[in-house]
C-alpha cells in the first residue's frame, strides 16, 4: 500500500478535550473556537441551515398535510449537495488546481474498475449519493417537519429559551460522534458488513464518496434524526443536523486537508482521522468529539506507535 502522500502537521490526532481529567476548560473553549470560528464549515453549516428555512423549506402550518413541499425539500437538498460535491471535485480533482499538496493519499481519484457501477468511481459514488442518499436525507426531514407540525415531535422555539436554542447547535456534533460510532461498529459486525461495503470500494476518497452509501446504511445513518423525536428543538435545528451529516460527510471526504492559497490553509476540510479509517477499515469507526475509539483500543491518532498496536491486535484476534 503506498505511503501517504500527506499527513497533518497536528500529529498524534487528539480526542475533544471535553473527556479529560482533570477539567481543562480553556482548552476545551479553544477546541469549539477551532471548530466554529472565525470562518469554518461548522458556522457555514449554520447559516445554510437558516437560508434553507427562510427561503426553501415549509412553515409548520404548511407542513400540517403532506404536499409539493417535500418535493421542495428533496429538490434543495439535491442542489446543496451536486454544488458542493461537484464544487469541491472540480477543484481538487477534475482542474487540481491545487495539484496534490495537501492531498492524504498520493493515487489519483476517482479509479474506474468492475467493482464499480458504471466501472467508474465517480459515477458511482454520484448515484448513490444522489438517487438513495438525498431521497433519504430528505424522507427524514419531511417525516419530522410533518411531525412537528402535528405535534408527534416537540418543538422549542427562541421563545422558549435562547440559551437551549443556541446550545442544540453545539450540542448536535457531540452526538454525531456518539451516534456515528455505534452505528459504523453495526454496520462493520458480520452480515451487514455487504451494506457497508459499498462505501468501502473507496480505498482513496472525494467529495461524492462521503454520501455514496447503500440505502440500508443511509436510513441507519440518518437515522440520527429521530432524537427529534425525543428532544425539543426547532425545524432549523432540524435542517442543520441533516445537512451536519450530509454536507459534512462531503466536506470530510475531499482526500485533502483543506484549501490551501498563498502558503496558507483558508479553510480546514479533510478528515484525517477518517480517511485513515477508509486506509485500514478497522480503525477510528468514530470522530474525535467522543473518545469511544480511545476507550474501545480502535483509536488511530496517524503516528508508528498506534499502527503497530494496530498490527499487534489483528495479529491476536488471528490466534483466536
Amino acid at each position: 500500500m503506498a505511503e501517504w502522500n500527506h499527513v497533518p502537521d497536528e500529529l498524534p490526532l487528539r480526542v475533544m478535550p471535553l473527556w479529560q481529567w482533570p477539567p481543562r476548560p480553556a482548552e476545551v473553549l479553544r477546541w469549539y473556537w477551532q471548530s466554529w470560528f472565525p470562518i469554518t464549515v461548522n458556522l457555514g453549516f449554520v447559516g445554510l441551515a437558516f437560508a434553507a428555512v427562510w427561503l426553501a423549506a415549509p412553515t409548520l402550518d404548511q407542513a400540517v398535510e403532506p404536499g409539493w413541499w417535500m418535493v421542495a425539500i428533496w429538490l434543495r437538498n439535491a442542489v446543496l449537495v451536486i454544488v458542493l460535491a461537484q464544487g469541491l471535485h472540480w477543484l481538487f480533482h477534475g482542474r487540481q488546481l491545487q495539484g496534490r499538496d495537501h492531498k492524504f493519499d498520493p493515487r489519483l481519484f476517482p479509479r474506474q474498475g468492475r467493482v464499480f457501477n458504471f466501472g467508474d468511481q465517480y459515477w458511482d459514488n454520484v448515484f448513490w449519493a444522489i438517487a438513495s442518499g438525498v431521497t433519504i436525507w430528505s424522507g427524514y426531514e419531511a417525516l419530522i417537519w410533518w411531525s412537528m407540525a402535528n405535534g408527534y415531535a416537540p418543538v422549542w422555539r427562541w421563545s422558549d429559551g435562547w440559551l437551549w436554542y443556541l446550545a442544540i447547535f453545539f450540542l448536535i456534533p457531540i452526538w454525531e460522534s456518539f451516534y456515528f460510532y455505534w452505528i459504523h461498529r453495526l454496520l462493520h459486525a458480520g452480515p451487514m458488513y455487504r451494506f457497508h461495503a459499498l462505501h468501502h470500494r473507496n480505498t482513496d476518497i472525494g467529495p461524492w464518496s462521503g454520501l455514496s452509501m447503500h440505502p440500508v446504511e443511509h436510513v441507519f445513518y440518518f437515522g440520527t434524526a429521530l432524537i427529534h423525536f425525543v428532544v425539543p428543538t426547532a425545524p432549523v435545528h432540524l435542517v442543520f443536523h441533516l445537512m451536519f451529516y450530509g454536507l459534512y460527510a462531503i466536506t470530510t471526504h475531499t482526500g485533502f486537508e483543506g484549501i490551501w492559497a498563498g502558503g496558507r490553509k483558508r479553510l480546514h476540510l479533510g478528515n484525517f482521522h477518517h480517511q485513515m479509517h477508509h486506509r485500514y477499515f478497522e480503525v477510528n469507526y468514530g470522530t474525535l468529539e467522543v473518545p469511544w475509539d480511545k476507550l474501545f483500543g480502535t483509536f488511530h491518532d496517524g503516528t508508528e506507535a498506534a499502527k503497530e498496536k494496530m498490527k499487534q491486535r489483528l495479529r491476536d484476534r488471528r490466534r483466536v
